[in-house]
């Protein structure tokens, strides 16, 4: 598959945008994908007792204080219309991600977790990375054949996931 040529389907016009350009250019990002096949996104990751996982559906409000506490640029990302896909511990939002539909690309439906976070007090314990692996069930329980990561510099975390890096960029372009 030519990643580079997908990328420029999937999100046109990205180097001409206003705040790709303007980045240092000594930050270097990845796009990352992984074949959603018929079985499992690798094996569940052990995660505190009472963690759960779902959708969001509740006070969009307490949503954006969730998100605006990992990270305030993301919040314009979370409008009503979003389909999220969180960590509860309780009633309590421990991680959250956009569950986005990029569409479809000669015949194969393309999603993927986006502004993937997890609050500061529920970190390094597996919650984040096991809410991205079922975010990646659900999607192809969907039907989507690629799961896509988005503009991240979190190479390493999501290639613990299955995910392998396709394109390489900064403020410039692709990277070679």
């Amino acid at each position: 598959m030519d990643y580079i040529k997908l990328f420029d389907r999937l999100f046109p016009d990205f180097f001409s945008e206003e705040g790709i350009k303007s980045l240092p250019i000594e930050q270097v990002y990845v796009e990352m994908a992984m074949e959603l096949r018929s079985k499992p996104c690798g094996r569940p990751i052990s995660v505190p007792k009472g963690i759960t996982f779902s959708e969001y559906d509740k006070a969009h409000s307490a949503l954006l204080k969730a998100v605006g506490r990992v990270d305030k640029e993301w919040v314009q990302y979370f409008d009503t219309d979003s389909r999220c896909f969180c960590a509860f511990d309780g009633e309590n939002i421990a991680a959250f991600c956009i569950l986005s539909d990029m569409g479809s690309v000669d015949g194969r439906k393309i999603g993927g977790p986006g502004c993937v976070g997890t609050l500061p007090e529920y970190r390094r314990q597996g919650i984040g990375s096991e809410m991205v692996r079922r975010a990646g069930d659900i999607l192809r329980d969907e039907g989507y054949a690629l799961s896509w990561i988005h503009h991240t510099h979190l190479e390493r975390w999501y290639a613990a996931l299955g995910y392998k890096t396709v394109v390489r960029w900064n403020c410039k372009g692709i990277i070679q």
